[in-house]
């Protein structure tokens, strides 16, 4: 193996490392600035957020079926309907989408 692979893996090592050793080296007290705290309390959902939705829209054959089933899922989701319907629902509308769109 060259040198290149042996750079990578420890950058990527030194990288989650650090990520996850900082924050409790640096930081002894609790926290109480009221935007830090909502910062750090919404990072789960924005990072879940970034991964998801560009996976929605690229794993269809037509990115516009996969706009029109997240606008679908969002709707139904905000009328209170639960993960399966809204998971059958998504997959309904992807599949008429690219029947109509292909």
């Amino acid at each position: 193996m060259n040198a290149y692979i042996y750079i990578a893996i420890f950058t990527g090592f030194a990288v989650s490392y650090l990520i996850r050793v900082l924050p409790l080296t640096l930081i002894r007290k609790p926290i109480k600035n009221r935007f830090i705290k909502s910062f750090l309390y919404y990072v789960p959902y924005i990072t879940l957020a970034v991964m998801t939705f560009p996976a929605i829209v690229e794993a269809t054959q037509s990115p516009i079926a996969g706009i029109i089933a997240l606008a679908v899922g969002i709707i139904l989701s905000f009328f209170g309907a639960g993960l399966f319907p809204v998971a059958c629902a998504c997959c309904a509308v992807v599949f008429v989408a690219e029947l109509l769109l292909v």
